[in-house]
């Protein structure tokens, strides 16, 4: 009654506990997608970028605290009709060289997912492997997309379900928020665009800044703190 009965693994015989193993090679060896994204950012910082969504940006009130001259706290009005629509900033984001710009469309899509990709491999145009760390929503994985991809050796690198927080242009939507969003009150979809962009120009020319650098570190805290996890199910070294 040996390996031969076609039992599942796991069955138990005379006692025995019928076991599996596991082939070794290339199969045992092949990485997950988390130690992917580790492995580029040690190795090719210089050719890794990130993209992703931000938004939805309404165009409403919203409370929280930013850069003003000191005064009396404003009072935001009520919105009971909202007569504009959403918007999304496809943000793209240079890990070497440490630069955030983007666009902002009305939706999410593929077509505007690789105008998004288009515009990265452009800051690259050498022809050399680039390498991008994207979430792997619908939009992200088109075959369009990944047929372009292959053809401009562009490599995608996924983040697992549920841990968006590995990307690394997470932690610098925390400051596009808290510069541009919080504590405003704009009255068109076109002021909100143009403060938005006025602000990428002077992060890119400032991203060392300690109020840059200080909301980046906060936002990067909030993000790994989620559910106490990293890296999507990676348990946190205990602090001591």
């Amino acid at each position: 009654m040996g390996g031969g009965s076609g039992l599942p693994p796991g069955a138990v015989t005379r006692g025995r506990a019928c076991r599996t193993r596991r082939a070794s090679g290339a199969a045992s060896t092949a990485s997950t997608p988390r130690d992917r994204i580790e492995h580029i950012l040690d190795r090719f910082p210089d050719r890794v970028f990130a993209f992703d969504e931000f938004g939805p940006l309404g165009i409403r009130p919203t409370g929280g605290s930013c850069w003003a001259e000191q005064t009396r706290p404003d009072r935001l009005p009520v919105t009971y009709h909202r007569t504009h629509s959403v918007r999304y900033f496809h943000g793209c984001y240079s890990v070497g060289d440490d630069t955030l710009w983007g666009v902002n469309r009305r939706k999410k899509g593929a077509g505007n997912t690789l105008a998004a990709l288009k515009s990265i491999r452009a800051t690259r145009p050498d022809g050399a492997p680039i390498y991008v760390i994207l979430d792997n929503l619908s939009a992200h994985r088109g075959a369009d997309i990944r047929r372009w991809a292959k053809k401009n050796r562009v490599e995608l690198c996924f983040t697992p379900t549920y841990a968006s927080w590995a990307n690394p242009i997470e932690a610098h939507f925390g400051p596009l928020r808290q510069f541009t969003i919080a504590n405003s009150n704009y009255p068109n979809s076109t002021v909100q665009i143009r403060a938005l962009h006025a602000y990428l120009r002077w992060r890119n020319a400032n991203a060392r800044h300690c109020d840059v650098l200080a909301a980046e570190r906060k936002e990067r805290a909030r993000i790994r703190c989620e559910r106490g996890n990293r890296w999507g199910g990676r348990p946190l070294a205990t602090a001591v």
